[in-house]
């Protein structure tokens, strides 16, 4: 964990030219690791994706806890239960917006399972301070702290400094090809343009797995507080 008090920062907003946008789908279930199949399913739709590093695709999520439910570990077999709430999520560039409202009407296969995809709205980025990953690309092999050091460097490079930072429990995501190890990932108290910045930019690799596309959080104060009271 990174910890740093504030210290006075003073940015402006700016406006972003990348937007999420959300698809209402219909579909019953899906497996819990299904970004792969997700993924190679919309790229065949959509390969202009592949030549744009501001493009990313959102895993699927559903509520943390259905009934007691908690969204189990990659390769456990087990399925995802989809509401008609439940949404498909692009990272484009706004000008990409006609192009990618073609997958409207289409039926993907996802892994077995059909997934159709209705209509869309669009959602700005936002520029608060405080953003999640769930999923950053890490070493199986490496510390928690080496994770935090790593990513890091790698938003230095970006021109991010980071202040406070938290990262979550390993998760695996799970392809034909090789098992990606990752971690979930908060960042507090970025300058607006900092936020954009990497939001527009993502983190690390396997954008199209959902890896490494932040997205805006309440805050990371709270989580501290609940680690803190836990030591002791």
């Amino acid at each position: 964990m990174y910890w740093q008090e504030e210290d006075n920062h003073n940015s402006r907003g700016s406006l972003t030219e990348v937007i999420d946008v959300l698809f209402n789908i219909d579909c019953k279930q899906l497996p819990v690791d299904h970004a792969f199949a997700l993924s190679n399913s919309i790229l065949q739709q959509l390969p202009w994706m592949q030549n744009d590093s501001r493009c990313g695709i959102h895993q699927i999520h559903v509520a943390a806890s259905q009934n007691g439910w908690e969204r189990p570990q990659a390769g456990s077999g087990q399925m995802l239960c989809l509401s008609k709430r439940t949404k498909l999520t692009l990272r484009i560039a706004a000008e990409q917006l006609p192009q990618a409202g073609a997958l409207v009407g289409s039926t993907l296969d996802v892994d077995g399972h059909k997934l159709s995809i209705g209509r869309y709205k669009t959602r700005p980025l936002s520029n608060l301070g405080t953003v999640f990953s769930r999923y950053v690309v890490s070493s199986r092999d490496e510390t928690e702290d080496q994770f935090l050091q790593r990513c890091a460097q790698a938003l230095a490079k970006m021109d991010i400094r980071v202040r406070k930072a938290l990262s979550g429990m390993p998760h695996d995501i799970h392809t034909p090809q090789q098992i990606i190890a990752t971690r979930s990932l908060m960042l507090a108290d970025l300058s607006p343009e900092e936020s954009l910045h990497l939001q527009q930019q993502g983190l690390g690799e396997q954008r199209f797995l959902g890896c490494g596309i932040f997205m805006p959080h309440k805050g990371i104060d709270a989580v501290k507080k609940v680690q803190d009271d836990d030591k002791k």
